[in-house]
């Protein structure tokens, strides 16, 4: 850092502490402040949604809401910033997850103050609504506080490749019997094009079975009650996939928790004392998600 900016050294390191370390108890407070800000102004957009049926003798409501929602995109704006101020690297955080996810969550409100014409134009009232939608992201922002969820975020990107390869070969499979349903039925009874008949192999391989589509023919029948025995015997596929990477992970957090007296490992992550000579262990957890 040059000689001109050297004085902000200490209130980046400062931020970063409270910002992105959750080990001290200043960096506990916070994260509590955090986690309690982002539910409460989910719990408050879900209120707004239906504001005037639930207060209808309050016809201010909804601009309380927007008091509320403008009191919520400025705190988490600040948040931002904070984080983009102390963190070492200005790109990583911007373009990491949940940075974009904190920007996500802060731009619906900026974008209506911006052009409020959005806010009277009907023929834009589907942007509006996606606006106000970006708003429930801020749920995910939860995800930076739950250390564990390390474990299946990196679960997920080892079997990354089991898994596209699985739902490829789903993929095949609803393709081919949504053609065949096709031309079994005839385009008659809902199965009027591919793509209405890809939509039913969809519901029925996944056993959901809505019954909006059903075949009349007897070939379609058939069809359908292969489709579906083949569902359930795929089904649990990814599940599988997916837990035996997550039992990979838990092990591995396991083996890296040693007791520092008598050196032995394999104690489950949340553990506090050794179980072979009840020494405490030391605080380290799994490697959380990036933040």
């Amino acid at each position: 850092m040059s000689q001109d900016f050297r004085f902000l050294a200490s209130p980046r390191r400062r931020c970063y502490a409270l910002l992105f370390e959750h080990r001290t108890r200043s960096g506990r407070r916070m994260e509590t402040f955090w986690i309690v800000a982002s539910l409460l102004s989910v719990f408050i957009l879900f209120f707004e949604s239906s504001a005037t049926d639930l207060f209808p003798d309050t016809p201010d409501i909804l601009w309380r809401f927007g008091l509320a929602e403008a009191a919520f995109t400025a705190l988490f704006t600040v948040e931002y910033l904070l984080r983009v101020f102390s963190s070492p690297r200005k790109t990583r955080y911007p373009l990491s997850f949940f940075g974009i996810i904190d920007l996500l969550t802060i731009l619906p409100m900026y974008i209506i103050w911006l052009i409020p014409s959005f806010g009277t134009a009907t023929d834009l009232i589907v942007l509006i609504r996606l606006l106000r939608i970006l708003r429930v992201l801020r749920v995910l922002k939860l995800l930076r506080y739950m250390s564990d969820a390390g474990i299946l975020w990196r679960s997920l990107m080892r079997a990354k490749r089991k898994l596209g390869i699985f739902f490829g070969f789903v993929a095949i499979i609803l393709c081919l019997f949504g053609g065949l349903m096709f031309a079994a039925e005839g385009g008659k009874d809902g199965f009027t094009s591919l793509g209405a008949s890809v939509y039913w192999a969809v519901v029925t391989l996944t056993t959901v079975g809505y019954g909006d589509i059903t075949p009349h023919t007897a070939i379609g029948r058939m069809l359908a009650s292969v489709l579906i025995l083949l569902g359930y015997s795929i089904i649990a596929v990814p599940t599988g996939i997916l837990t035996a990477y997550m039992s990979q992970e838990l092990d591995k957090g396991r083996a890296a928790r040693s007791c520092q007296t008598c050196l032995h490992s394999g104690h489950e992550i949340d553990a506090k004392f050794c179980a072979h000579c009840g020494a405490v262990l030391s605080s380290e957890t799994s490697q959380p998600i990036e933040k």
